[in-house]
């Protein structure tokens, strides 16, 4: 059975309407003079314009908080000023006189590889990970290195292991951008790490695609008698980490090595990861122990408007349209996230709960907690355009760097624009594996 929320989460199809507060970082950048200045100055400047504008429409407004809901706090205004400054310009494409020396890979593409400084061990990788096996130190000293070693496309570094499945970066730029991405959402769900029942009382959890790890050991701090185990392609992860937690490299689409089962599986922003999203949520269900949960957060392509206020031609519209096009013929789609309680149904899960919520982006809400998802949003998208894009429409589409990047900043125009009252459509779906 299929429910559209349940008496913990809200029914109505967007969920960010019922979050009361933002959870704050852990850390936030520091702030400077320049950063505080084009904060206040990008935030007065959205703010006015959406006082400006007409109220949202019926539909719109249904994405809305209650209007109690508190503006940005200081403290988040310093993380956004930061974020904002910094991510005003696009990303650099290697110039004509950038020497870069090509290596070959198997399947004959050429790409630049980096490798990072030293020869120990990766960090957050071990010895007994799922990705090594039984291998000898001869074996495994070349296989950390090979893993370092990150392949470089358009001036920037994406996983070298099982290398071009994924289309997004694994450097600093989009590492960051994770993090904020990831207390945007603490900040729509009210804080809370998930929205299933195993928000407490989880034993042994497994976050797939963890990136940077923040989710992790988030849920391993708040939960000291849970196992939480993250598993990346990258090697990003920070070296010290709860004790509860730890980090390993491998490729989930493979066969899944881990001898116990887990009581909490937990999936965020997966889109375009696999080539057959109903084979990895049936993987989920089949590693599960009965009674465990699966929940899984995405958000989809293109953004939404409801009031006609986002032109058909416009560029963040067009640069979204061709991304979904990209993914569709590189056969690892990007807007599969509508399906996801279909296919938990298909697995075998039961008790299903299925919502869609609402990311504004940018300020031009005028109801004050969409107005600051709004921020948080165009902080964690704007800066990261190239880093999104680039891969899928060069490698999907064939076109060049410097078109990718044209499109990029005409679209960050959009993005930035407070009359264009679009938002990043986005679903949340658990379910449990029956006893």
């Amino acid at each position: 059975m299929t429910a559209s929320g349940d008496d913990k989460h809200p029914s109505s199809s967007d969920v960010a309407s019922t979050a009361a507060a933002a959870a704050l970082p852990k850390e936030t950048a520091p702030e400077t003079p320049q950063a505080a200045a084009a904060s206040t100055s990008a935030t007065s400047e959205a703010a006015k314009a959406a006082e400006a504008a007409p109220e949202a429409t019926p539909a719109t407004t249904e994405a809305a908080v209650p209007a109690e809901a508190s503006a940005i706090p200081p403290v988040l205004e310093s993380a956004l000023a930061a974020a904002l400054a910094s991510g005003s310009a696009p990303a650099p494409v290697p110039g004509a006189d950038e020497v870069i020396v090509p290596a070959q890979t198997a399947d004959g593409q050429t790409t630049e590889t980096e490798t990072t400084e030293g020869t120990d061990d990766v960090v957050g990788f071990s010895d007994t990970d799922s990705a090594v096996g039984s291998l000898d130190f001869t074996s495994l000293a070349s296989l950390t290195d090979s893993i370092r070693e990150f392949r470089h496309e358009n001036g920037r570094t994406y996983h070298s292991l099982s290398a071009g499945k994924y289309w997004c970066p694994n450097d600093d730029p989009e590492n960051s951008r994770l993090d904020l991405q990831h207390h945007a959402h603490r900040l729509t769900f009210d804080g809370a790490l998930c929205c299933c029942p195993k928000e407490a009382g989880a034993k042994r959890v497994l976050d797939l695609g963890t990136g940077t790890g923040i989710w992790s050991m988030e849920y391993a701090d708040e939960h000291p008698e849970a196992e939480v185990i993250g598993v990346d392609l990258s090697p990003i992860q920070p070296e010290f980490v709860p004790p509860n937690c730890s980090f390993e490299v491998d490729d989930i689409e493979k066969e899944w090595t881990w001898s116990k089962p887990f009581d909490f599986i937990w999936w965020r922003a997966l889109l375009g990861c696999f080539s057959d999203a109903q084979a990895m949520v049936q993987k989920c269900f089949d590693n599960l122990e009965p009674g465990g949960y699966l929940e899984m957060h995405d958000g989809t392509f293109p953004p939404e408007c409801d009031d006609g206020t986002m032109p058909e031609d416009c560029a963040l519209l067009r640069l979204a349209n061709l991304a979904k096009d990209a993914s569709a013929s590189l056969g690892r789609p990007i807007d599969v996230s509508p399906q996801y309680a279909k296919m938990m149904e298909n697995a075998g899960f039961v008790d299903v709960v299925f919502a869609k919520y609402k990311w504004p982006t940018n300020g031009w809400p005028r109801d004050k907690k969409m107005k600051t998802l709004g921020h948080w949003t165009l902080a964690n998208v704007e800066p990261g355009l190239e880093g999104l894009f680039l891969a899928l429409l060069t490698r999907g589409m064939g076109m060049s760097a410097e078109e990718t990047t044209v499109l990029c900043a005409e679209a960050r125009k959009d993005l930035r624009n407070p009359a264009i009252h679009a938002y990043w459509p986005a679903y949340y779906c658990y379910g449990r594996k029956p006893e």
